[in-house]
């Protein structure tokens, strides 16, 4: 089945009304960006959706009853969910309609928007029988509703900068992961780094900096994911639970070459026994490590720049 976001109002404190242009949401990304919003003080969000579920195999099967169409709203990092029920929109059961409505207080950075379709199976109800297969993502703050979000790389003085960053005066560069989103800091007082960084210069310091731009990028998957790892919610049974923001997103990446051959949950549970002290979380490091130069395309930088470099030598050989 599919969704669609159809419209976005939003209600101020004085109960003023702003309805976003179609610009703060995408069909394609699956996105709404509640940044775009021209005022700061809007209190709730409205979403108006359309849900087109397939009913004629619903209808096929035979073997469900009282269905309805349920929307669900839920942020991890809150742990809120809000719940609301679509109508039906036409007498073939095919097109639903309805609104759920999100509260800014609720929330702190973004939340998922899934459609289910929800019957009566076997005398047992509530049985979910369908379901969108991509949620969608609603986000507080961003200005441009697109799924991916972009490094924060920013340059700075580590020597005339807060007292944290002064402490790493002699780093190229610091990883920060307490934030909204994972952020670079690279350091303007290490000589020749922000030239190298951006590429200018000779052969030789081009090359440079693309081994420098790979070992940064390492630097930056294995510092989100020690991040992510080690700040999981635990359902009441013990079963960790993937995160619903960025942390999420790169467990979900990494750990196919962390602990390859195994389904994402179950790959969870195993490094965060280990990292609990229920297994060598030491023997996970080299995993961990391969994994980060992989997403870093160290071994693609690297082999580049040898090659690059032998044929340099050849030139000047000739």
């Amino acid at each position: 089945m599919t969704v669609r976001v159809t419209s976005v109002r939003l209600r101020g404190v004085d109960d003023s009304r702003e309805q976003l242009d179609t610009k703060a949401f995408s069909v394609v990304e699956q996105v709404v960006a509640l940044g775009r919003a021209e005022r700061d003080d809007w209190r709730t969000a409205r979403l108006a959706l359309r849900a087109t579920v397939p009913s004629r195999e619903i209808e096929t099967k035979g073997v469900w009853s009282n269905i309805s169409v349920i929307a669900v709203l839920a942020e991890g990092a809150t742990n809120v969910r809000t719940v609301a029920r679509l109508s039906a929109s036409g007498t073939d059961g095919r097109e639903w309609v309805g609104e759920i409505e999100l509260r800014r207080e609720d929330h702190l950075d973004r939340a998922t928007l899934a459609v289910h379709v929800v019957a009566t199976v076997d005398a047992t109800d509530g049985r979910i029988i369908a379901s969108t297969q991509q949620d969608w993502l609603v986000d507080l703050t961003a200005d441009a509703p697109l799924r991916d979000r972009q490094l924060d790389v920013s340059t700075i003085s580590f020597a005339r900068s807060t007292e944290w960053l002064r402490s790493f005066r002699d780093a190229p560069w610091i990883v920060e992961t307490s934030g909204r989103m994972p952020a670079v800091r690279l350091n303007s007082d290490f000589e020749g780094l922000a030239a190298l960084m951006e590429e200018r210069g000779s052969k030789v310091e081009s090359m440079m900096g693309e081994i420098l731009l790979a070992h940064m990028c390492a630097d930056v998957w294995t510092a989100v994911f020690h991040t992510a790892i080690g700040d999981l919610e635990i359902e009441e049974d013990g079963t960790p639970v993937f995160p619903a923001d960025w942390r999420g997103a790169v467990l979900r990446e990494m750990l196919p070459d962390i602990i390859p051959g195994r389904e994402a949950t179950d790959a969870l549970r195993e490094v965060h026994l280990r990292r609990t002290g229920q297994g060598s979380w030491a023997d996970l490091q080299p995993r961990i490590q391969y994994a980060a130069a992989r997403r870093a395309e160290v071994p693609k930088a690297l082999a580049t720049t040898i090659r690059d470099i032998e044929r340099l030598d050849q030139e000047t050989g000739a």
